[in-house]
């Protein structure tokens, strides 16, 4: 209820918050504090160790400054010839997986969009590889893949005849395992998004195409194509940082090898730190990958910011 004071004016009720300016970052305050211990106390203490000779057995750690960061630019230190190898895998994997489940996302969402006989089915058997874990999933295609008792191997040698393929010793094809892996078991995230995307274009434009005699092919390319760019976009953003974090695949199926070919840099990085006990080194190398997210990141945004803009 108003308030009317001495003079007759009438003042607007009391609400929460008023009491006091500080009251409104009562409400952030929780988060704020799990913030500062979860992710800032981490950050500037992985910093410190980074900058220090740090050693859980020593009573002194000396400061060392940017030995080394400095560390990963010198090629004749094996740090450096391992952590930019990770990085160069990494990379690869990245640039083979990221196509195939962009393309195979959309291909499957666009069959699934079609009003066929048990396509509830058939959606529900796509997404549900992404509910296993990670170890689920490397356990199981280590053992389609593997190089005497696999399933493709047996394929190989009883049906078609042929000589064992050594999938997992051999440099050359020791990604494939991988790649189809995560493939598999994660193409039913981007084909539900694209699923969703699809469900939202209007049918009006494939009337007026279907008046103007296009055919399947132009309908794609001049309807369907633009109205998923931004879901697009979306989609190759999530998984490329999804990619660049490789590292229970590569770690269970492979264990990084054959001769380190499959080694992802998070893998290489928890190497450094828990089996060789180096934990400054790991930790520069964590900052630098870091780095590396980040400006790629930037560059991916910056692309959509142009692109929503709608410049070339």
């Amino acid at each position: 209820m108003s308030v009317t004071t001495p003079t007759g004016a009438a003042r607007r009720p009391a609400r929460l918050g008023d009491a006091h300016p500080l009251v409104p970052y009562l409400y952030i305050l929780p988060f704020a504090l799990f913030f500062l211990v979860f992710v800032v106390y981490p950050v500037g203490f992985g910093f410190y160790v980074s900058l220090h000779r740090f050693d859980l057995l020593s009573d002194t750690q000396p400061f060392v400054g940017l030995e080394f960061y400095r560390n990963l630019f010198d090629m004749s230190t094996p740090q450096a010839q391992f952590f930019w190898n990770a990085m160069k895998n990494t990379a690869i994997f990245t640039v083979i997986s990221v196509p195939l489940l962009i393309a195979t996302a959309l291909g499957l969402a666009l069959l699934l969009n079609r009003p066929i006989f048990g396509r509830a089915f058939f959606r529900a058997v796509f997404f549900l590889p992404g509910v296993l874990t990670v170890s689920v999933m490397g356990i199981l295609w280590r053992w389609m893949f593997d190089n005497q008792i696999g399933l493709v191997n047996a394929i190989q040698t009883e049906l078609l005849g042929g000589q064992p393929i050594p999938f997992l010793s051999t440099e050359n094809i020791a990604w494939i395992p991988i790649i189809v892996g995560t493939v598999w078991w994660t193409i039913g995230f981007n084909m539900t998004l694209y699923l969703a995307a699809l469900g939202n274009i209007s049918q009006s434009y494939y009337e007026a195409a279907d008046i103007d005699g296009a055919t399947a092919w132009p309908k794609f390319r001049f309807i369907t194509w633009p109205l998923l760019a931004p879901v697009t976009l979306f989609v190759f953003v999530t998984t490329v940082l999804a990619s660049f974090q490789l590292f229970g695949q590569s770690l269970v199926i492979t264990a990084g090898g054959p001769n380190r070919t499959t080694q992802s840099a998070i893998l290489y990085i928890t190497e450094e730190a828990f089996s060789n006990n180096q934990f400054s080194s790991a930790t520069a190398m964590s900052f630098m990958f870091g780095l590396v997210m980040l400006i790629f990141t930037y560059l991916q945004f910056r692309i959509m910011a142009r692109d929503a803009r709608g410049e070339a």
